[in-house]
């Protein structure tokens, strides 16, 4: 465990530091033997925060990391060590997270353990691009570059998760909206309906006794639908998107709806281009490149690609233009380009590109998604609401023309 003590010297002076203990009282000891009064003694928060997950926007977030590796660059260029660096960081940051992380980055740099082994520790904070670049960095003494490479790539990363965000945002509060007046309508004013329909002898239509009997079991049983939909929910959630066998099924269900497909298709190719464009000028190995890049496009498509381009291509004395050519997961647009910038030399420039192409072709298609999305939320819920209505009405009728 740290500490942080304050403590007078006996000639008055004020002073304060870290100390590592297995308590207090190992502390303590440590003071009198330096001849100092604690005035203070608190204990600092490690570690093992970050691996409990430190919910409640106390995890380390893009804007962390992008601050970080602007911060570090910045302190490197004007000749600062890497040391003092994160000495000053740690002393000015008051995000628990990352202050608890590059504790123990400082800690590892102390025992002689590569700067990058800490950053591997945490795969949920720090992508093997992240760490593969800072292991490149670190093996070529060209951290400060590496630095300002990913405090670019992350920002890029953020803005265009920020231009989806705010894109899908109209659709979700329009589905939030349709689903409350549903809710309302089954839950509440449909059951009462159809105890006044049920009571008057009125003979209702099949169609309008399929909904209406729908609308009394609701109201007999409203505190069972809740429950059902709570259930559903966290039932979909796990088998769905926590379980690794369901994310690969409900990715493949969404990557075959038409819209949608083109938008994922295109974030991945954007993510390849942009990830292997770093990479290679980081001067990681083209097969290295490719396998970690491989990881990170998002596209089990695209990832099966690069894979097969490392393993059966390349490794096996083929070009990468030639590889390329062999698969049919990317775009003839992108082979034909992978085959004149290898031989111009230029791989790392016409990967760039493509990455500042595909970032504003994807933000197209996602404008594209949301005209697509409205109007089909809003006829789905009208035709639900529809129904619901003209079952109601039908018998209204059938009721006043009784009279």
């Amino acid at each position: 465990m740290r500490f942080h003590y304050i403590a007078s010297h006996p000639q008055g002076k004020i002073v304060e530091g870290d100390y590592e203990g297995s308590g207090p009282a190992e502390i303590l000891e440590y003071l009198a033997k330096q001849g100092l009064r604690p005035i203070s003694l608190k204990k600092i928060k490690g570690v093992e925060e970050l691996k409990r997950g430190l919910f409640f926007g106390r995890n380390i977030t893009i804007d962390d990391k992008i601050f970080l590796t602007k911060y570090l660059a910045l302190m490197l260029r004007v000749g600062t060590d890497l040391f003092k660096a994160i000495d000053i960081l740690i002393a000015d940051l008051n995000r628990p997270a990352i202050k608890a992380f590059l504790m123990e980055v400082r800690d590892a740099l102390k025992k002689g353990q590569p700067f990058y082994s800490s950053f591997l520790k945490y795969p949920k904070y720090f992508s093997s691009v992240f760490v593969n670049l800072i292991k490149a960095g670190e093996t070529s003494g060209n951290l400060e570059n590496i630095f300002e490479e990913l405090s670019v790539f992350l920002q890029k990363e953020r803005d265009l998760r920020r231009k989806i965000k705010s894109a899908l945002t109209y659709p979700i509060i329009l589905v939030f909206a349709s689903l409350s007046i549903l809710l309302l309508l089954v839950t509440f004013a449909l059951p009462k309906m159809a105890s006044v329909f049920m009571t008057t002898g009125v003979k209702p239509p099949t169609f309008s006794r399929i909904v209406l009997t729908i609308g009394l079991f609701i109201g007999d049983h409203i505190w069972f639908f809740p429950v059902f939909l709570a259930v559903s929910g966290i039932l979909i959630w796990y088998l769905f998107f926590k379980n690794v066998a369901g994310r690969k099924i409900s990715r493949r269900f969404i990557a075959k709806i038409p819209v949608v497909k083109n938008v994922l298709k295109q974030l991945a190719l954007q993510h390849f281009s942009s990830t292997l464009a770093s990479l290679i000028k980081a001067n990681i190995p083209i097969l290295e490149a490719l396998e970690i890049t491989a990881q990170a496009v998002g596209s089990e498509e695209i990832k099966d690609s690069l894979i097969r381009i490392s393993r059966e291509g390349v490794a096996k004395g083929l070009t990468i233009g030639e590889a390329f050519r062999k698969e049919a997961a990317f775009p003839r647009m992108i082979v034909n380009l992978m085959v004149i910038s290898e031989t111009a030399g230029r791989i790392e420039d016409v990967l760039k590109a493509l990455a500042d192409f595909y970032e504003s072709e994807t933000e197209i298609s996602i404008k594209t998604l949301v005209t697509f999305l409205e109007p089909a939320l809003l006829l789905g819920m009208g035709l639900i609401i529809g129904t619901i209505a003209l079952a109601v009405i039908i018998p209204i009728y059938q009721l006043v023309g009784q009279f």
